[in-house]
């Protein structure tokens, strides 16, 4: 994916490591068919069957919205996924021939969801593209489309978030390391690409942690709406974050018992 216009560094990196996620997803399966060639069109959406997944093989796909470019897809992007709910509609056109490999939708899904690592790949990609999508709308129809999820710089030693505090977002480290502390106490650490503060959403209870920054950190942050709207259209994100939610507080428990038997000796 390529946005159009200036964007910020982190942007950049974001994009170059979602790049890669496509093809590691689909790693091992067998597409539905032969490649598909479709020649230039102004709606490629409307030549491509909904029951399948396309990556592109070849070529340039552009997406307009009311006409205007707003990003291009290219070779090792996908096709099909769903556009987020809360985000404009867009269209997909080519100005050149362009090669697609399909694969059934429902086949990516279930091999998707038979492994936890390709799980927590597909739930980073969802995530990632719908934060740069929401900021490139925000550029592109402002002031009528205010930027929902954004980007945050965190020097080493700040707080990403308070425990105590109302939860109204999730974080997602994209660069750097963060380390929890209950009650002044480490409890964890948080690394890059890690998801955290979505626990307090959930429960509708105040941060039970606070994170702190253990060197400079990026951090991606969604809106409680927007998260819980993801993993609503997205079943298999939802499965995917409880299963690492349920490991983390394994963890934690783990650690807990081990400092309480530290004490008690």
């Amino acid at each position: 994916m390529y946005l159009l216009g200036e964007q910020p560094a982190y942007a950049d990196h974001l994009i170059t490591r979602l790049q890669r996620i496509p093809s590691q997803l689909l790693a091992g399966l067998v597409p539905s068919g032969s490649s598909i060639r479709v020649d230039a069109t102004d709606d490629l959406g409307s030549a491509l069957p909904t029951h399948q997944l396309f990556m592109i093989e070849s070529g340039l796909v552009h997406a307009r919205i009311d006409g205007r470019p707003l990003f291009y897809l290219q070779e090792g992007d996908l096709i099909g996924l769903r556009q987020a709910s809360d985000l404009p509609g867009w269209v997909y056109c080519a100005d050149e021939p362009v090669l697609l490999r399909p694969f059934a939708r429902s086949a990516v899904f279930t091999h998707i969801h038979a492994d936890e690592e390709r799980q927590e790949l597909f739930l980073q990609y969802l995530v990632g593209q719908t934060a740069l999508l929401s900021d490139a709308l925000a550029r592109l129809k402002q002031p009528e489309i205010r930027p929902t999820t954004g980007f945050q710089q965190f020097a080493s030693g700040a707080e990403l978030i308070h425990q105590g505090d109302d939860a109204d977002h999730v974080f997602i480290i994209i660069d750097g390391a963060a380390d929890a502390y209950v009650d002044g106490l480490k409890v964890g650490d948080v690394q890059k690409d890690e998801i955290f503060g979505a626990m307090a959403l959930f429960t509708g209870e105040r941060r039970s942690a606070t994170v702190i920054a253990r060197e400079p950190c990026t951090v991606m942050v969604i809106p409680r709406d927007q998260f819980l709207g993801l993993m609503q259209t997205n079943p298999r994100i939802a499965h995917s974050l409880i299963e690492s939610m349920a490991r983390r507080i394994d963890l934690l428990n783990k650690e807990v018992t081990q400092l309480k038997l530290g004490l008690a000796g």
